[in-house]
């Protein structure tokens, strides 16, 4: 299992018809050394701000796709014996670059839309309610630099009332196992 986030890109294939690209090969799924569980389609008006999440009961790793629009993708490590422990990533994703991004347990994530956006998961465990978490996106300890003004930004009332990463750090869900 890769346990680090990764960028993959696909090939698109244009011509007089417009284009075509196989938005998941199934070499994607063996180098991540994962299978899929479950596919997600979100739309996000621009200025909206998602995350962080995370879920510690059968863990959920994400392999995110923008359709159409573009975000800022942020995924923050979460292991607490990881070296890049509260350390977050920062990844622009279009509907233009067919560009994949894996985000493994053991990172919380979220994003903010800079145009309206289509965004697709495929997720490798199924969504549980019950065992999710969320970090707030706005904590100055992980100094993340959100490009949506305040006044513009649409964040529900969940991600704005999430925990800081220091309550989180005080009953961590996720431990680096030590090579």
């Amino acid at each position: 299992m890769v346990d680090e986030v990764v960028v993959l890109t696909t090939t698109r294939y244009k011509d007089n018809r417009g284009f075509f690209v196989e938005s998941y090969p199934a070499i994607v799924g063996a180098k991540l050394h994962t299978t899929f569980k479950q596919d997600n389609l979100s739309f996000s008006k621009r200025g909206v701000v998602r995350g962080l999440h995370y879920q510690w009961r059968e863990p959920m790793g994400k392999l995110v796709s923008v359709m159409s629009g573009s975000i800022i993708d942020y995924a923050v490590d979460i292991r607490k014996n990881s070296e890049n422990y509260g350390k977050h990533y920062s990844f622009c994703l279009t509907g233009e670059d067919d560009k994949l991004l894996w985000i493994p347990a053991g990172f919380a994530h979220g994003f903010e839309a800079l145009q309206d956006s289509y965004v697709h998961y495929k997720c490798s465990s199924i969504y549980n309610g019950s065992y999710e978490g969320s970090i707030n996106i706005f904590d100055e300890h992980l100094n993340i630099p959100l490009k949506v003004s305040k006044n513009e930004m649409i964040i529900s009332k969940r991600d704005e009332e999430a925990i800081s990463f220091k309550e989180y750090s005080l009953e961590p869900k996720f431990f680096k196992e030590q090579q």
